[in-house]
């Protein structure tokens, strides 16, 4: 899965944009950008991760940060 896609899932599990944006307590806007750059920043992924109940999880967003112990 991209990171585009990603955050379009981030953004369904959470209720919409507008949604997430409020939950990490940023503007819509800025969420936007993240969108069209297809990155979360670093300090926010866990926030993400966190509004989405774990269905996008830190290591799916950044795995440069996170990388899955599993592997």
């Amino acid at each position: 899965m991209t990171n585009r896609s990603l955050v379009e899932k981030a953004i369904k599990k959470a209720g919409g944009a507008a949604a997430l944006a409020k939950r990490l307590g940023i503007s819509e806007q800025a969420f936007t950008y993240w969108k069209r750059k297809g990155r979360i920043p670093s300090d926010r992924v866990i926030g993400v991760e966190k509004a989405t109940g774990g269905q996008v999880t830190r290591q799916q967003l950044r795995p440069d940060l996170y990388p899955d112990a599993a592997r």
